[in-house]
């Protein structure tokens, strides 16, 4: 994968998260693996894809300001509408936005681990 670190929301950290940073990461995403502790975020993402995934995720569109647009969860198989104001898609585990509390409006922040 390429880069990692911590989701922020007002100050707090959220889940570890790796950075999907190259076209080959984006593409791969969470692709052959069982699940994810934490999240992924892939940059430069409008739309995203669960076909030939074994878990369900759910996925958040973000704007430039990762601030979060609309929420879902997508069972394998799925493919979701581009969001014309989406410049980043965060997954995780289906489930985890509502352990979380994670919903439209938050506003998110990457920090990279010390």
């Amino acid at each position: 994968m390429g880069s990692s670190g911590w989701l922020l929301r007002d100050g707090a950290v959220m889940c570890a998260t790796e950075v999907a940073d190259s076209f080959a990461a984006r593409a791969r995403g969470l692709l052959g693996r069982d699940g994810i502790d934490g999240a992924l975020l892939l940059p430069r993402t409008r739309a995203v894809h669960t076909l030939g995934m074994r878990f369900a995720v759910d996925v958040a569109f973000l704007d430039r300001s990762m601030t979060v647009l609309e929420t879902q969860t997508l069972v394998p198989w799925r493919v979701t509408v581009p969001r014309v104001r989406a410049r980043a898609v965060l997954e995780a585990e289906a489930g985890a936005f509502e352990r979380w509390g994670l919903q439209a409006g938050d506003r998110l922040e990457l920090r990279a681990h010390p």
